[in-house]
């Protein structure tokens, strides 16, 4: 390779009266050819200003040197596409920013496509497809074993506590005024308990009891057996701890 030979590199655009930028990697047909970005959302940019490059990193001419390239590209834009509003770039390593995916959701919802396209109940009968077939297929939550969701989900729920973040960043007060709107609203709607008649109810109501007393506990103290229920009349009567941890679930 001389000095003159055709580059793989990459460059950051800006411009002379604005703090927009740009980032890319241009591989070249011959050396020092004019190549100031290849802009498609936001072309504007470059044609109300002025374009200014500069050559950030030379790579290999070689399929390994453009992969190189690539990485040092997406490492650049990952952290910045979504979050400084003088980044121009628009998608980072085959993810658009969530910039053009709100403008094409809005589009797409203005000209009735795709999702918008269809009514309440083919969207409700393609997301029971959707279901049985990661069910069928063993992806998604479905590649997961119950103890492993259950640790995430305590995982989850320590983490949410800690930060302070969802019902957690809630004060008593709210959280019961939530609960109360959730309330008025399922019942506006008919859904939930709601949308059940009185016979749905009662069997519903057979059946948590069934499945309540075909559950076994034993007591973590004497080893006494019985339903839940069962197990913790026994501790009040023998004057046992009872809380969760000195029962478990043992069918």
């Amino acid at each position: 390779m001389t000095s003159q030979s055709p580059r793989i590199y990459l460059y950051k655009i800006t411009f002379e009266e604005v703090p927009y930028y740009y980032y890319g990697v241009h591989k070249e047909k011959k050396y020092d050819e004019y190549y100031m970005g290849t802009p498609v959302a936001n072309k504007w940019c470059w044609e109300l200003y002025t374009p200014k490059k500069q050559i950030l990193q030379l790579f290999d001419l070689s399929n390994e040197g453009w992969i190189e390239a690539q990485e040092v590209e997406k490492r650049l834009i990952g952290p910045v596409y979504n979050t400084d509003k003088w980044c121009l770039n628009e998608s980072c390593g085959g993810k658009t920013s969530l910039k053009i995916l709100r403008e094409n959701g809005k589009k797409q919802q203005e000209l009735g496509l795709g999702v918008h396209g269809l009514t309440k109940e083919q969207r409700i009968e393609n997301g029971k497809v959707g279901g049985k077939r990661i069910y069928e297929l063993g992806v998604g939550i479905h590649s997961r074993t119950k103890e492993q969701m259950s640790e995430d989900g305590k995982i989850g729920a320590a983490k949410t506590k800690e930060l302070g973040v969802g019902i957690y960043g809630l004060s008593p007060e709210q959280r019961i005024e939530n609960g109360k709107v959730v309330g008025k609203r399922t019942y506006e709607l008919g859904v939930g308990i709601h949308g059940l008649s009185p016979e749905q109810k009662s069997e519903n109501s057979k059946k948590a009891v069934q499945i309540t007393n075909s559950q076994r506990w034993e007591c973590c103290e004497t080893g006494y057996t019985s339903t839940a229920a069962g197990v913790v009349s026994y501790q009040k009567g023998k004057g046992i701890d009872t809380s969760k941890n000195n029962r478990r679930r043992i069918s």
